[in-house]
């Protein structure tokens, strides 16, 4: 065919119909599972949606993506949020991000905040440093680094915080001490807010219903349970374990890197670098009980909780009960009453490791040379939200039809 699409979630599904829409139809898109979705697929757990990835919401500061979504499952499903996450730390819960919002703790507190971020390495001209861990202690002082960003992201992510860079610490919220001074004096937020300050969720389904619609709407271009673990560049064909072979003029891949068990006519040294790539895997996990709460997701940097977020899902999605926890896969407790239902995602987030951005650099402009196109959370291992892999999978389906 003349276009192959590895993967049905939110950047497989993008491609396919972006195609359709645009009359091509001469493509195919092979799917690992028995449905679509990848990480934003939903199931029903206790009479209502559970998304298995974890939380996926639609950001609605893209309109050109929520206009194309919006053929598919039409805004008048979803409902429209303010988003209400909170931080539990020192026995205080505050509203997210944790500088913009030290005015809601006990005033002892925000005293002893205030004090570390004043004499931050940032704010007394030291000069920035290369390690996550540094540039954390550099960017917000010793306590909140203490109190929340480092066992937090130990819990999140990694227990080895400097394997991870700093180039993409420009996603967390940007608070001056100014604007955290005055957000103390005047008892109000101030700084730029995080994604997802407004988000959409469907009214009556989870996440997931929105990618089996797309997938709905190409039904005869999609294989299932079609695992791809072989690739090879000379002769732009693909593999599956069941042995059936496929051939495209341009491959765009969406899947992990590290799924190809044998990949064949590229350079050694970067076939030999997707080793180096590193991810997190998450458990989620429901349980029944109501929390007395008016947060959508809740952060916990305590190290002795297991998980590092609470969905409160009776808050977001409309007639249901309960909350579900992630958890790094790292620190799963099985000794946890009361779990409901459990699903355990082998690929969650892509880690940004030092030496990432050289990786896939080279990684992705030698396949684009060969046609082949690495796409989304995994084919880019970019902790993209879906948003913006929908985003960036219609950019690419045009240069495609730009191009041929």
């Amino acid at each position: 065919m003349k276009y192959l699409i590895l993967g049905a979630g939110p950047a497989g599904l993008t491609v396919a119909n972006k195609l359709k829409e645009l009359g091509e139809e001469d493509f195919l898109v092979l799917e690992k599972e028995n449905e679509a979705g990848g990480l934003c697929r939903s199931v029903m757990v206790d009479g209502s949606p559970f998304d298995i990835g974890g939380g996926h919401f639609l950001d609605v500061r893209r309109a050109n993506v929520n206009k194309f979504l919006f053929n598919f499952m039409p805004e008048n499903e979803w409902n429209l949020y303010e988003r209400n996450s909170q931080i539990k730390v020192n026995n205080n819960i505050i509203n997210h991000p944790i500088e913009a919002n030290i005015w809601q703790m006990k005033i002892e507190d925000q005293v002893e905040y205030l004090k570390s971020i004043a004499i931050a390495g940032c704010n007394v001209g030291q000069p920035m440093p290369t390690k996550f861990t540094d540039w954390i202690y550099w960017k917000l002082g010793a306590k909140i680094a203490d109190d929340y960003m480092i066992p937090y992201n130990q819990k999140m992510f990694s227990k080895e915080l400097d394997e991870l860079g700093t180039y993409w610490l420009e996603k967390l919220p940007n608070v001056s001490f100014e604007e955290t001074l005055l957000s103390c004096l005047e008892k109000k937020a101030y700084g730029k807010q995080p994604g997802h300050a407004q988000f959409y969720y469907p009214k009556k389904y989870g996440y997931g219903e929105l990618w089996l619609r797309m997938a709905k709407n190409i039904n005869n271009k999609i294989l299932y349970e079609k695992d791809v673990n072989e690739i090879n560049f000379d002769t732009l064909t693909v593999i599956t374990s069941d042995g059936e072979e496929y051939q495209a003029e341009n491959i765009i891949t969406t899947i992990p890197w590290m799924e190809f068990s044998k990949i064949y006519g590229m350079p050694k040294e970067i076939k030999e670098s997707i080793s180096k790539l590193k991810y997190s895997s998450i458990q989620t996990e429901y349980f029944n009980n109501s929390l007395d709460t008016d947060a959508h997701w809740i952060y916990y940097p305590d190290p002795q909780l297991p998980y590092h977020r609470i969905l409160v899902r009776s808050n977001f999605c409309t007639n249901s009960r309960g909350y579900w926890t992630e958890t790094n896969s790292e620190r799963i407790n099985t000794e946890i009453p009361n779990s409901n239902f459990k699903y355990l995602n082998k690929y969650a987030y892509p880690l940004n490791t030092i030496d990432k951005p050289e990786i896939m650099k080279r990684l992705l402009e030698w396949c684009k040379n060969k046609n082949v196109y690495g796409l989304g959370r995994w084919g880019e291992h970019q902790h993209y939200n879906s948003d913006v892999t929908v985003d960036l999978a219609l950019q690419l389906t045009d240069d495609l039809i730009n191009k041929n």
